[in-house]
């Protein structure tokens, strides 16, 4: 198995972007960054960051030279427009791509169905690595709704400063969710176990839990009860499908929200089997990251 020391992130300057970058820089390989030319994030001091036009796959190549590894995390619309990043792979001889993934399982046809501009998207920058094999190998981490992130921005359905949560058809379908800090580390563990992983779609979790268990653990660690709202699946998702069709496209996340959380249950990602074990992620407590979230 071929030696990888080098690693080019790209779309490191977002929120999953910025975690993935520190459990990189703690590892032992050497890690750069590829950004859009007008982009004005800011990087460590001493992290090698390319500027490219992402429609060029010359300047993009450039930055892909010596490149063993790259990782997209190019987020929401964009993760339908990776072919010039793996052609540009292709052109610089890289060993191993690892698409914008992430969020829920894209083959799931019903979610797909449900959220026909991301997923299906994504499930066909697989197949375009998939036809590209054996000239460069991949593995696609899919990961659930990003924990920390879900809970401050209220994804979850929590408002941490009316400390009001919201329950989709009740709240009890449970669903799959990592930290932003465990993703960073089954990254570098792909690349730690890249036989294993060549070529795989990764699961990986933190919790496994529903709106209600995720409630059970804010009240106890905040000593009293929160306000409870209700609201049904179809509300949720039609409100999504409404906000699409006026041209906004934040209505995907209601179309999310609704397919994973309500009576549908389509976030449960356990069926397809975890590897958090395989890959040595450490084991997490929900009550203790929720301490720290509050």
């Amino acid at each position: 198995m071929a030696l990888f020391k080098t690693v080019l992130l790209i779309g490191a300057g977002g929120n999953l972007g910025v975690p993935v970058l520190e459990a990189f820089l703690a590892s032992p390989y050497k890690v750069s960054v590829l950004t859009r030319k007008e982009s004005t994030s800011t990087f460590p001091e001493g992290v090698p960051v390319f500027k490219a036009d992402y429609t060029d796959v010359s300047s993009i190549k450039l930055a892909m030279e010596g490149q063993d590894m790259v990782i997209s995390m190019v987020g929401g619309i964009a993760a339908g427009d990776q072919q010039v990043f793996i052609d540009a792979a292709l052109a610089a001889g890289v060993k191993r791509f690892l698409p914008s993934e992430f969020g829920p399982y894209s083959r799931n046809p019903e979610f797909a169905a449900l959220n026909p501009v991301v997923l299906p998207a994504k499930a066909g920058t697989v197949d375009y690595l998939r036809s590209k094999q054996p000239l460069i190998s991949w593995s696609s981490l899919v990961t659930g709704a990003f924990f920390d992130w879900a809970m401050k921005v209220g994804f979850f359905g929590f408002d941490l400063a009316s400390k009001t949560v919201t329950l989709i058809d009740g709240g009890t379908s449970v669903f799959t969710t990592t930290t932003l800090s465990t993703i960073g580390k089954a990254l570098v563990a792909i690349l730690e176990h890249r036989g294993e992983t060549k070529n795989q779609y990764i699961f990986v979790s933190s919790f496994n839990v529903s709106q209600k268990d995720i409630l059970d653990v804010v009240e106890k660690v905040d000593g009293q009860k929160w306000t409870v709202k209700h609201v049904t699946s179809e509300e949720v998702i039609n409100n999504g499908k409404r906000r699409l069709a006026a041209g906004d496209f934040a209505g995907i996340i209601d179309l999310t929200r609704g397919g994973a959380f309500g009576k549908q249950a389509l976030g449960d990602e356990s069926s397809h089997g975890f590897w958090n074990d395989k890959l040595g992620l450490p084991k997490e407590d929900i009550e203790q990251t929720i301490r720290d979230l509050l």
